[in-house]
């Protein structure tokens, strides 16, 4: 049997991430400890990048950050 030579396209799509805000940003500061609680958590405010007590970040206003900001709402102060 002859080998047969396969070109294979990939075809990439590039969703648009829906934006919930006017401001298009919003800040998150830490105001309590993520140590002792559970550890899916303890990963999602290293996924956002908080380090330490009253560490603030910006980020865009996406579905993405909101979902993590409401997963641990209770450790931190979000503002728009």
């Amino acid at each position: 049997m002859a080998k047969e030579n396969r070109t294979v396209k990939k075809v990439t799509t590039i969703q648009k991430t829906q934006v919930s805000s006017k401001h298009n940003t919003v800040s998150v500061t830490l105001v309590k400890s993520f140590h002792g609680r559970l550890p899916s958590h303890r990963e999602t405010i290293v996924g956002l990048g908080l380090k330490r007590i009253n560490h603030t970040k910006k980020f865009k206003d996406t579905s993405e950050i909101r979902g993590m900001i409401n997963k641990v709402s209770y450790l931190l102060k979000v503002e728009n």
